[in-house]
């Protein structure tokens, strides 16, 4: 969830007759990456952000088909995992796993202490026994597992739900050595392996009971996307003929939608809920956004007025993607005390709110979610060893190359 920049392409290969590359080759490693940042790489970043909160606000199913945010966000960690990649695995995965969990206990110092304030016992909430509640509790240090909370408390199960993206991040990250090498030498194999096994746990065929079920489906739901990262790192993308790319990416997202049209939950046409239309509709997707990528260097035309926004939300998109479903509930206090209003209190105006509500509290949020930003983001800095910094949105860097101009 907090990656950043695009390795360059590898060396082109020998294609077959039918337009793809083999799929039992090994894929070459690729060469030194280019250095800075790819913009277009930190623009989807940014997107997929502001698609999340939005849909925890809202709750609209139809925004995982528009824009499946988990997707390209797993998809551009594998890309970068990949770059890094060239150094030794143990250190890389150590930096991860450093940048990660700073970012992390502070957040779970502040959702535990507001759950223990509002009378949760671990030891008493765990079906399986007090000893085991309270060690599940290891998961708000190292997301290894599902965090425990009161599931009777919306308060608590709204501020841990999106812990489940940690776990699965974190499972990626240190099995990324062993999936690239894989990769590099079955790409084809370890790109689909993934949706098949998605689909055997789908129909039933293969059944993993618990939370350790919900963990191998997550992982099985986006390592596909996450190996489109390797993918596109190593330019095995950009070696397929785009009419072929995409031709395969649309089939591969109407199966999605036509296997989610027969397994519709209480959500209607959330992807989230049907975990191989979400798998293939997701793979397809990225699959389109990588070929059709551009390499920006700056970001062009009108969208170079969002560079600071863009920057902002790439700087500090931990910070942002732990804090914003607490902060939702906070907005929602907020907007709660509108009804005391004295030109609210009657029915019209108590209406008015009830239609408006999802609204103020979407507006209440970016407020809520900026000062998170300001309190707890420069440990995203501190966890990488870097300078904290309050707001780094890059304007620092825009005046130098100014000045340079002058």
């Amino acid at each position: 969830m907090t990656t950043h920049e695009q390795a360059p392409e590898g060396p082109a290969a020998a294609a077959p007759p039918t337009g793809l590359p083999e799929g039992t080759g090994p894929v070459s490693a690729p060469a030194a990456p280019k250095p800075g940042r790819d913009r277009y790489l930190d623009v989807l970043r940014s997107v997929a952000l502001v698609r999340v909160v939005t849909y925890h606000v809202f709750g609209w199913a139809w925004l995982s088909i528009v824009f499946p945010s988990m997707g390209v966000m797993f998809a551009l960690a594998g890309m970068l995992m990949a770059r890094s990649l060239a150094r030794p695995a143990r250190e890389v995965i150590k930096s991860r796993v450093r940048r990660l969990l700073p970012p992390l206990w502070a957040f779970a110092a502040v959702a535990l202490f507001l759950m223990f304030r509002n009378g949760w016992n671990p030891l008493e909430d765990s079906e399986e026994g007090g000893a085991w509640g309270l060690a599940r509790l290891f998961a708000y240090l190292v997301p290894v597992g599902a965090p425990p909370y009161p599931e009777s408390d919306d308060w608590a199960m709204q501020m841990a739900g999106p812990l489940w993206y940690l776990r699965t991040y974190l499972w990626f990250v240190v099995a990324s050595p062993l999936l690239l090498w894989a990769f590099r030498r079955l790409p084809w194999v370890m790109l689909s392996a993934p949706l098949a096994l998605t689909a055997l746990l789908e129909t039933g065929l293969v059944s993993v009971p618990g939370e350790t079920g919900e963990g191998v489906t997550d992982f099985a739901v986006y390592a596909s996307c996450w190996m489109l990262g390797f993918a596109h790192h190593d330019g095995l993308l950009k070696r397929i003929p785009r009419y072929a790319a995409v031709s395969w990416a649309f089939l591969l997202m109407a199966f999605g939608l036509w296997w989610a049209s027969d397994h519709l939950g209480p959500e209607g046409w959330d992807f989230n809920e049907i975990p191989l239309a979400q798998a293939t509709w997701s793979f397809g997707f990225v699959v389109i956004l990588l070929q059709y990528a551009p390499s920006w260097q700056r970001l062009p035309g009108r969208l170079a007025k969002w560079d600071g926004l863009v920057t902002l939300s790439n700087n500090r998109a931990v910070t942002i993607y732990l804090w914003h479903n607490l902060l939702i509930g906070v907005s929602g206090l907020i907007v709660d005390r509108g009804y005391e209003l004295p030109f609210l209190d009657s029915d019209r105006g108590s209406a008015a709110l009830d239609a408006s509500y999802p609204l103020w509290s979407f507006v209440l949020t970016w407020p809520l979610i900026a000062l998170a930003i300001l309190a707890f983001g420069w440990i995203e800095d501190v966890a990488a060893r870097r300078r904290p910094r309050l707001w780094p949105n890059g304007a620092a860097n825009r005046a130098v190359r100014r000045a340079r101009r002058a």
